[in-house]
């Protein structure tokens, strides 16, 4: 391993995290939209959450007609440009295309879309107009891709919109938590950028709604509320030593790296706790740091992972170890981890037993735990809001309204923790169930 050196410039970074779906040009999207078959029946268009009707925008581009095929692909999905870099299109449109009953590669409908779009941004075709204001004024805590979805299409129907957001900047993970060889942050606040300057919306940045009376007063001023306030921190693990330094949280860990590149610090040798996506982002993304060493640890075998499998090909592209089956039982060092001990494990009729006297330790210098995000349920709780045993909001499934009328709320709050993709979808959704309650 080794292979990357840690970047000290901008442009060593970017050169180490390297899209791994880059921007096609005009020939290439001319070719790779002539392969489309334009099925009929288009399986591509049910695995996508938001609908787009992909054959159309392919052929619009095909044809010539850019503007037409951002039309096609706005009308379905406000962020239509990160959903075509950030998607596991490999599982979703991608892995539906009939091109894989024949064993040939599909058609690449995540790149396709991202040309369309960037067109669109980069000479401002207008897609979207607000509509004529109504009076009526909605507030959406949390600008992350379901709030600023729901922003957008609230603004369609006529509502002033202010969405208040605890950070310096908008877009929830799709800016703070996705890897950076999947989209860089210019793209992603150069949609944000497009979609405001349409649809005229209103951001207030470093706005923390996190009080009862802070709600209250929402409520107050306006007419409805919608939460898009995803996820905590990643939860703790409570494993002895884990309050040493250089024991990070993954998405705290990302959100470092998204934020300061260049002044991110990596261990020469890393354990990256967790089998799910983000565990193999935080491990691709210490081996790009010039990590010498990563090795992923997750306590279940390799085919009971939930991270999809091309997550897992990437991290081992560059380097990262896996050893399955096996959990972290303490950690050493003295104000740093310096080393941990592991146990094995085994699945004994789907209940997970740790194998007696099968210890073993582990150098490392850096620690990330992948496992899992806290949910806001104190939040809910102080606002009287119902949720699962999960501590996910419970919402009507066709206007995700919550159990106060007046709230609505989409995203990872709801769903516990999918893609940007399916944000998108609830937030424009429960704008929709907003619009009805209102009208």
């Amino acid at each position: 391993m080794g292979e990357f050196k840690h970047p000290e410039t901008e442009e060593a970074f970017h050169e180490n995290f390297a899209q791994i779906k880059p921007l096609m040009n005009a020939t290439m999207a001319y070719y790779e939209s002539s392969r489309c078959l334009f099925c009929y029946d288009a399986p591509c268009i049910t695995a996508c959450p938001t609908g787009i009707d992909i054959p159309l925008f392919i052929r619009q581009i095909n044809t010539g007609n850019l503007n037409g095929a951002a039309r096609t692909i706005y009308a379905s999905n406000y962020f239509g440009h990160i959903c075509g870099k950030v998607c596991p299109t490999e599982v979703l449109c991608e892995g539906a295309c009939v091109y894989n009953e024949q064993d040939v590669k599909p058609i690449e409908i995540g790149r396709l879309q991202s040309f369309a779009t960037t067109n669109a941004m980069e000479t401002g075709y207008q897609i979207h107009h607000p509509g004529d204001l109504n009076g009526k004024r909605v507030a959406v805590v949390g600008a992350g891709p379901a709030g600023i979805a729901c922003a957008c299409e609230l603004s369609s129907f006529g509502y002033e919109v202010d969405l208040f957001e605890a950070r310096e900047h908008p877009s929830g993970l799709a800016l703070y938590g996705t890897a950076p060889y999947k989209i860089t942050n210019d793209e992603v606040l150069d949609e944000v950028k497009y979609l405001q300057d349409q649809f005229g919306f209103n951001m207030l940045f470093n706005q923390r709604i996190e009080t009862k009376a802070a709600f209250e007063k929402l409520e107050q001023e306006y007419d409805a509320l919608f939460l898009g306030i995803g996820l905590g921190n990643t939860r703790p693990t409570n494993t002895p030593g884990e309050n040493l330094g250089n024991c990070f949280g993954a998405t705290e860990f990302i959100e470092e790296l998204k934020l300061n590149p260049t002044e991110t610090h990596v261990g020469k040798n890393v354990v990256v706790i967790g089998g799910g996506n983000t565990a193999m982002d935080a491990a691709s993304e210490s081996a790009r740091m010039g990590a010498e060493e990563v090795t992923l640890i997750y306590r279940r075998s390799k085919e009971e992972m939930r991270a999809y499998g091309f997550e897992f090909d990437l991290a081992k592209l560059v380097g990262v170890q896996a050893i399955f089956n096996a959990n972290v039982i303490s950690i050493y060092g003295d104000e740093n981890v310096e080393r941990i001990t592991c146990i094995q494990t085994k699945n004994a009729d789907g209940k997970l037993e740790t194998i007696p006297e099968s210890e073993f330790e582990l150098e490392c210098d850096m620690l990330i735990r992948a496992t899992g995000q806290l949910k806001m349920t104190s939040l809910l709780d102080l606002i009287g809001l119902d949720h699962d045993s999960r501590g996910r909001i419970i919402v009507d499934v066709s206007s995700y309204q919550c159990s106060n009328q007046k709230y609505f709320a989409g995203g990872d709050a709801v769903n516990g923790g999918a893609e940007v993709v399916n944000a998108c979808a609830e937030g424009k959704k429960a704008a929709q169930g907003i619009h009805q309650f209102l009208s």
